[in-house]
């Protein structure tokens, strides 16, 4: 196995592991905190590099990505840059109400996000 898909590979599961780490910290907290923002900019780095460094193997290799598999990786990276921004702004300048029901949206993302990670694992696994 290439060196690069190997890199990929772990960044792509260190993002998993940040963005849930701090998905469901949120959630037992029970209230948006610094920490937490930490967590889903890790996740959203780690995920937009590893996803860079898949696509730039895919074209070294002429290999076609799977038209459903390319949509939802880019929208759960937008939805995630969109969901670390929003908790940005709750976190610094929203109401404590906001701050005690961020970890619904935060959820949602995530599982969101689970969509094209779970893809990536099958389409890995069958080639």
């Amino acid at each position: 196995m290439d060196i690069k898909l190997i890199s990929a590979i772990i960044i792509i599961s260190l993002a998993l592991v940040f963005y849930t780490i701090g998905v469901f910290s949120e959630r037992k907290a029970g209230v948006l905190k610094l920490k937490h923002l930490i967590y889903f900019g890790l996740g959203l780095l780690f995920d937009t590099t590893g996803t860079t460094i898949m696509s730039s193997i895919a074209n070294a290799t002429a290999t076609t990505t799977p038209q459903l598999h390319l949509v939802t990786g880019i929208a759960a990276i937008v939805l995630m840059a969109f969901h670390f921004v929003w908790a940005g702004y709750v976190l610094f300048m929203g109401r404590s109400k906001s701050k005690v029901n961020f970890h619904k949206f935060s959820l949602m993302v995530w599982i969101f996000w689970l969509v094209p990670y779970l893809a990536g694992l099958v389409i890995g696994m069958s080639n």
